[in-house]
């Protein structure tokens, strides 16, 4: 029966690595996964309460769904009432290199609060009003990539795995954003200082002049309302020790009251386009299911102990931890980074490796910045891939070794600032 979950495991794996060409949605393959691999383990083990135990597991799972179900409708709120354009207007720039530039420390920064995802699909957009030149646009886009995973990195709710290893408990707000911000800075500024030295012919030609879009003063509002709640969630969790979804809902239930109490008195259909309701239509809930399957399927591996014997044969076979992170991180880009997170949380126990501990940390970094490498290998890669139908070669050809020196770079700083405040 075990051989049998860890084919069912292996497969699935496969079919989300391998989710383009075989043109079948990552979300069915991993929720079907999930499923076929509990009720495997409640027949072969019917001596187990595996009722209990997926309750337990599905506990943890709840937090970061409804965390990023909360995430997610709060910027779809601020984008329809456009309140990123209080962003884009401050664009004056006729420079593509200074623009360049602009752009990757707005995503950086900014991704550590919307998160990556979400930055980029901004940025890209942006960028497709601004670019005419499709090559230069896909540079761009590339770059905005980048910068976007390095910013989710040092957040904790910049990126999807860096929230899972938050919420788990593995890491705290204030160490994650001290002990990664420097690495990340240093992974993307490498790229762009490669490319402003190498590359810089790529972005020759100035730019048109953008027209600024007027922003009404109930869009500024719930604009900074927005933002300035996600970036209160780490607090709120800190004063109150609540989980951090409870947070990110009260914040949604406080903006969505104010969106309503805002255009109560407009006409319906105006008051449909600014509805919270209509903003949770539009989330992604293809990727919820995805992250649903996957921690499913590797918490049915964690409870028959299968992630623990992986990380003892890893650690007899490797044995330097900072290698097979590293390698992880690499992976990453191939493979999703989500369930390399959350199999790395089942393989590496808290009794042994506490909050805060540097597996967690570097975890952190890799599996957060490594999927840059390739197209496929992040959310933003996927988002911008999906925006500008940017092809799987190009971007190993073009961008790929630029995101590998970003990459290795910042590792080298973590590794080294760790040596240097723990010697």
């Amino acid at each position: 029966m075990l051989e049998l979950i860890i084919a069912i495991f292996i497969i699935g794996y496969s079919s989300i690595a391998l989710e383009h060409p075989l043109k079948i949605n990552k979300s069915g393959s991993a929720i079907l996964m999930g499923i076929l691999i509990w009720t495997i383990y409640t027949i072969g083990w019917p001596q187990s309460d595996t009722v209990s135990e997926m309750a337990h597991h599905l506990s943890s799972i709840s937090e970061i769904l409804f965390f990023l179900v909360g995430a997610m409708t709060i910027v779809e709120i601020i984008d329809a009432h456009d309140g990123f354009n209080l962003i884009t207007n401050r664009i004056t720039t006729r420079s593509k290199l200074r623009l360049m530039w602009i752009l990757a420390i707005l995503t950086f920064f900014f991704s550590a609060i919307l998160d990556n995802l979400t930055t980029t699909i901004v940025m890209v957009s942006l960028v497709r009003k601004l670019i005419e030149r499709r090559d230069q646009r896909l540079f761009f886009a590339g770059m905005t990539v980048i910068a976007a995973n390095a910013g989710g990195a040092w957040s904790p709710i910049g990126d999807v795995t860096t929230t899972m290893l938050w919420i788990g408990g593995q890491i705290t707000t204030v160490n994650i954003v001290k002990t990664l911000i420097l690495p990340s800075i240093v992974c993307a500024l490498v790229p762009l200082i490669y490319v402003t030295l190498f590359q810089g012919k790529n972005l020759e030609g100035d730019l048109p002049k953008m027209k600024k879009k007027e922003v009404e003063p109930e869009n500024k509002l719930i604009f900074f309302m927005g933002v300035g709640g996600l970036m209160s969630v780490p607090v709120f969790k800190q004063i109150t020790h609540l989980p951090p979804y409870v947070g990110m809902m009260l914040v949604l239930g406080i903006l969505w009251i104010v969106s309503d109490l805002l255009h109560r008195n407009k006409k319906d259909d105006v008051k449909e386009k600014y509805n919270a309701a209509n903003a949770l239509m539009r989330i992604d809930m293809p990727s919820l299911l995805f992250f649903l399957g996957i921690l499913l399927a590797v918490a049915g591996l964690e409870s028959l102990h299968v992630l623990e014997h992986v990380a003892e044969w890893m650690d007899d076979t490797i044995g330097n931890k900072d290698a097979i992170i590293i390698g992880i991180g690499l992976l990453s880009a191939i493979v999703d980074n989500v369930p390399l997170v959350a199999a790395s949380m089942g393989m590496y126990d808290m009794a042994v490796y506490p909050a805060d501990h540097k597996i967690w940390e570097f975890i952190a970094y890799c599996a957060g910045t490594g999927g840059s490498v390739l197209i496929i290998g992040s959310a933003a890669g996927v988002a911008a891939m999906g925006l500008e139908k940017i092809d799987f070669i190009w971007y190993l050809r073009k961008m790929g070794f630029i995101a590998l020196l970003g990459y290795l770079a910042g590792a080298a700083v973590y590794l080294l600032q760790f040596e240097m405040m723990h010697p």
